[in-house]
This record gives structure tokens, C-alpha cells and sequence, in this order.
């Protein structure tokens, strides 16, 4: 306990890196004490990192998650020096894991919205259709009832509308994200 700063010094203790070191060499060896003040200590580093590294939503289970592995699995680690390294690891794998599940319950909640779409019968899902582009904005309309129904190419439209390859691309692609909205929204055929 030599390297402990007294009372009066815990102040600017947090501070000293040879704090920290001291701090993470004791909770190491086992001593409780020492790894909750060193949870403490790191709490607002791993939470900076977390926020740079995940998405809002996610960083403060990413740190949650940190210091608990922290406090189950400080024993194992080998050096005291390598501390803030595993830690950042622990919060980046965690930040993936976290970022990979809501991936999944998005490609999911979009699977069952489908789903939905696939149950409509034909009528009701060709007036659906109809409603939806009669929804979009004019210059959406005309597009997606060029490309669509006329059955026209990119460039041909872009020749028709004098409007540039990508930018019949990029307008196309807004409005078949505003028809789909449309589609699935609970009210267009629920």
C-alpha cells in the first residue's frame, strides 16, 4: 500500500497514471478495494470511448458491460500496463455485438413488414401500389411511372426530364423509399 496516495492527495490521485498502475497491480493481486476505486477511476475514460466507438444508443451498455468484465475477469490480466487496452478492446467488441444485434431485429422487424405486404391479396395490394404513387410528389411520380410502368431506362428518362444519370438514379431511389414507406404503414393495408 506503499503507493497509495494518502487522503488529503486522493484529489489529483486520480490523475497519476502511477495511481492507476498501483491501483491495477493491487486489484490484480485480488484486493477488492483497490479494483472498485480503479472502476471508478476508468468509469469516465471507458465512457468517452464508448461514446466515440458506438452508437448513442448503445455506449453506456457498452460500458456497462466493460467495467463488469473488469471486475469478474481483472485477474487475468497479465500486466497492470496493459489495462486501458483491454479495456478499450473489451468496449469495441462490445460495441460490434451490440451493433450487430439491432442489425438483426431491423433485418427482422423488415422481414415481417414484407410478410405483411405478402398477405394482401392482389386487389388490395394493387390499389395499395396506386395510392402510394399517387402519394409520392410529382417529380417522384413521374419517375417511377417512367421507369415502372413505360419501362424506360435510366438514361432515357434523364434524356426525357434533362436531368443527369445519377441524379434520375438518386431521385428513383427516394421515391421507391417513400412508396415502400407507404406500403407499410399500418393504415395503407392493416
Amino acid at each position: 500500500m506503499a503507493g497509495r496516495p494518502r487522503d488529503r492527495d486522493a484529489v489529483s490521485a486520480p490523475l497519476d497514471p502511477q495511481y492507476r498502475e498501483t491501483l491495477a497491480r493491487e486489484a490484480v493481486a485480488g484486493d477488492r478495494d483497490a479494483l472498485l476505486r480503479l472502476i471508478e477511476l476508468v468509469q469516465p475514460d471507458i465512457q468517452r470511448f464508448a461514446r466515440m466507438q458506438c452508437r448513442a444508443s448503445d455506449a453506456e451498455d457498452a460500458v456497462q458491460e466493460a467495467l463488469w468484465v473488469l471486475y469478474r475477469r481483472i485477474g487475468a490480466l497479465r500486466t497492470a500496463a496493459a489495462l486501458p487496452g483491454w479495456l478499450f478492446t473489451v468496449i469495441r467488441r462490445e460495441c460490434l455485438r451490440l451493433a450487430r444485434i439491432a442489425l438483426r431485429q431491423r433485418d427482422l422487424a423488415e422481414t415481417f413488414d414484407e410478410s405483411r405486404l405478402a398477405r394482401r391479396s392482389d386487389v388490395e395490394l394493387r390499389l395499395d401500389v396506386a395510392a402510394g404513387i399517387d402519394s409520392l410528389p410529382v417529380q417522384y411520380r413521374e419517375l417511377v411511372v417512367l421507369r415502372d410502368f413505360e419501362e424506360m431506362t435510366i438514361d432515357e428518362i434523364g434524356a426525357a426530364l434533362q436531368l443527369s444519370r445519377e441524379a434520375v438514379k438518386g431521385r428513383l431511389h427516394r421515391a421507391r423509399g417513400l412508396l415502400r414507406e407507404y406500403l407499410l404503414e399500418p393504415a395503407a393495408g392493416d
